[in-house]
């Protein structure tokens, strides 16, 4: 299983090859707070989650992700009127990805949150953790699983039924 690699000052390696990990599903849009009258200046993206096939596995079978476990959301900008489309709308351009890592030996609380995008829409090669306060509360009092939001990937919630 691929494993999360740190750099000496305890970033998060932006994990590679998360493409050819099992595509768990895709949401647009999606936000945590109530849509505001700026909502307009924020454009929906594209979140396409990739987990590792050996995790995606474990948690078929238990119903828990195994430690050392990595979700990477790819985040994409939404395109529209382009070529041929008239309705609808694409996955247009990368803006970059986030992580999830389940790493009992880094972090107490298991699970931690990292993103490689900057706020002028570049990539970063290694992050620090978000603050606990920022995504861990969240997914710790929402998600349905594991701190992962099960209820939101059809993929996933299927494979705990089927248990």
């Amino acid at each position: 299983m691929a494993q999360p690699k740190y750099t000496s000052d305890n970033q998060l390696i932006r994990p590679a090859g998360y493409r050819e990990w099992m595509f768990i599903g895709s949401s647009l849009g999606m936000g945590y707070q109530e849509a505001s009258a700026s909502a307009a200046d924020h454009p929906q993206q594209f979140h396409n989650i990739y987990v590792q096939p050996e995790a995606y596995r474990t948690y078929v079978a238990t119903g828990k992700f195994p430690d050392k476990t990595m979700l990477v959301m790819e985040v994409i900008s939404a395109g529209s009127n382009a070529s041929i489309n008239k309705k609808g709308k694409f996955e247009d351009s990368f803006v970059g990805i986030e992580a999830a890592v389940k790493d009992e030996s880094k972090v107490a609380e298991k699970w931690a949150y990292y993103g490689f995008i900057t706020a002028d829409g570049k990539g970063r090669p290694a992050a620090k953790a978000f603050a606990k306060d920022s995504c861990w509360s969240c997914h710790n009092q929402h998600a349905e699983a594991d701190n992962v939001f099960v209820q939101f990937y059809p993929v996933l919630r299927a494979a705990r039924q089927a248990k």
